[in-house]
């Protein structure tokens, strides 16, 4: 029995035109003419003996009718694209792909990838960065790691350490500088932070009992990544947390001024496709790696 659909076409323009709110800006992302969209709507609204839209001054609006069919045709356009992407993907046992934020990649991964490699020189590993965590039925991901209080829902996930905030600064700082005997000595000192993590100061000088320091000032950065390399090049004090310059410390590359350290409720996972999925060979062999790491690192 053959299927009874509407002009393809013109669903896809009507269904631009609902989502973008008018249909200028549908016209753009089909690289077509507004008069074709327009016309494309008519013929659509023509086929279905139904107003999809109503017509103003100020533009456009969905009837009643057109509400309904628009979440119809969406969903339907939603698993199209899905299907599509899903067909597309070809499949490289070789290739294991990670996403994960940019400063767990420059201050914990990089250092000691090449381990990994060593291990599994088959495996070709590819890294993006991103604060989002990844979405495993959209993303072309086979792992992601990321910072949250509680385990994500709809992945496997395994813990890999907690997040434990001290202060630290490079030893020259203090060598031309002020003081840093107390907390309270922080107030002569530029902070240093991330603009991801803006509660990381707060937190740290409230336990530390430090109450003359503003918290919320100093130098902001994009991500921590940039806040740790300003405090390699004395422009202040960071806090940091402890895993991402255990290896600083331990060198004398930096140094920790005080003797008190924050746990915050926050851990870093690992997260793979939801649990029941069989993973690749590629992946159980990156993440029995990366949990030893974390746990001959010290965990937390």
């Amino acid at each position: 029995m053959s299927r009874r659909l509407p002009p393809l076409n013109a669903v896809r323009a009507f269904e631009a035109a609902a989502r973008c709110g008018n249909f200028t800006r549908a016209a753009q992302e089909l690289c077509v003419t507004q008069g074709a969209v327009s016309r494309h709507v008519g013929a659509l609204e023509d086929w279905l003996k139904v107003r999809l839209f109503e017509r103003t001054a100020r533009g456009i609006a969905l009837t009643p009718q057109g509400q309904v069919y628009y979440a119809a045709v969406r969903g339907g356009l939603e698993q199209i694209e899905h299907g599509t992407l899903q067909v597309q993907r070809s499949p490289d046992e070789r290739r294991l792909r990670i996403k994960l934020p940019p400063t767990f990649a420059i201050r914990w991964l990089m250092p000691r990838l090449a381990r990994f490699h060593a291990k599994h020189p088959d495996i070709d590993v590819q890294i993006t960065t991103s604060h989002q965590r990844a979405d495993f039925d959209r993303d072309d991901v086979d792992v992601s790691i990321h910072s949250e209080s509680v385990p994500p829902q709809g992945a496997a996930c395994r813990r890999l350490f907690g997040e434990t905030l001290l202060p630290v600064c490079a030893p020259g700082l203090l060598e031309t500088g002020p003081r840093l005997r107390v907390p309270d000595d922080l107030a002569q000192h530029v902070l240093l932070c991330s603009m991801n993590r803006p509660k990381d100061w707060p937190a740290w000088l409230k336990a530390a009992g430090a109450r003359g320091v503003d918290g919320n000032s100093g130098l902001k950065f994009e991500n921590a990544a940039l806040a740790y390399q300003a405090a390699a090049d004395q422009l202040g004090v960071i806090v940091a947390l402890l895993p991402f310059v255990r290896d600083d410390l331990a060198a004398g590359r930096l140094i920790e001024p005080f003797g008190v350290r924050v746990r915050t409720p926050g851990a870093y996972w690992i997260a793979t496709r939801a649990a029941g999925t069989e993973q690749p060979q590629r992946v159980q062999a990156f993440e029995e790696w990366i949990l030893a790491e974390a746990a001959q690192d010290g965990g937390d």
